[in-house]
């Protein structure tokens, strides 16, 4: 891969952050991370990520408000979000997609389907990026 697709990690727990960093390595992404979101909003700006992996329970601000101003930035919004947490119940996956989130993957993570809602992704926003 010429020109590895970068994504943003954002993932409060240092293990789970480390374990997905080198997971997504391993596929040859190039991969950013943040352990909150005020972390997100400076990698944003600066990286231009083609993803954003976004866990929900994060200090100061919550993964739903994170993606609801990341879709509702003009310069953002076409950015794919995928949340990644532990909340699991319909309700909550529902609120995850109701802010704006392109999916949600729940944890325990299956590595087969994480990497394949990944790729999808990806795939889906290439004809938009420039």
């Amino acid at each position: 891969m010429s020109n590895p697709k970068k994504i943003l990690l954002v993932e409060d727990d240092p293990d789970v952050r480390e374990f997905l960093r080198a997971t997504l390595e391993s596929e040859q992404y190039d991969v950013l991370t943040a352990a909150n979101g005020i972390k997100l909003i400076s990698r944003i700006r600066v990286d231009r990520p083609d993803l954003i992996l976004l866990d929900i329970m994060l200090p100061w601000v919550d993964g739903y408000e994170l993606c609801k101003a990341i879709k509702a930035h003009p310069e953002y919004r076409r950015i794919p979000v995928v949340f990644v947490s532990v909340r699991n119940s319909p309700e909550e996956i529902e609120a995850g997609l109701a802010c704006g989130a392109n999916d949600y993957v729940t944890k325990p993570i299956d590595i087969d389907q994480f990497l394949a809602t990944i790729r999808r992704h990806l795939a889906e926003a290439e004809p938009a990026s420039n």
